[in-house]
């Protein structure tokens, strides 16, 4: 199991959704988030307006997947998120040590879906 964390541009979400949707990816929690890379307090255009500052408006997705899903999100994220400018984000996938379903009790991978 593992945990798959992507920051991306606020305006690619639903690029990003239909991607994970088509690679049959659904379970996504998705946060609104402030930040910055090495573009430190580049301006980005954020709903029409233009931001500067140090902390820049990101989403982040935090997705569980089995083993077999890893490189399918990975990929469904690569597509829908990519603009190749300066800010599209990062992926990070993280060892998911266990998962719970509160509603049954299960654990591991039969939790995750």
């Amino acid at each position: 199991m593992k945990m798959i964390i992507a920051i991306i541009q606020p305006f690619k979400l639903d690029e990003v959704k239909e991607a994970l949707y088509a690679a049959e990816v659904n379970l996504i929690t998705v946060s609104e988030v402030l930040g910055h890379g090495r573009q430190g307090g580049v301006a980005e255009i954020y709903r029409g307006n233009k931001e500067a500052g140090n902390l820049i408006r990101k989403i982040r997705l935090e997705i569980a997947v089995n083993e077999d899903f890893v490189e399918p999100t990975i990929q469904a994220i690569l597509k829908g998120a990519g603009t190749k400018e300066v800010g599209d984000g990062k992926i990070f996938v993280y060892d998911l040590n266990e998962c719970v379903r509160i509603r049954t009790a299960e654990r591991g991978t039969s939790a995750i879906g």
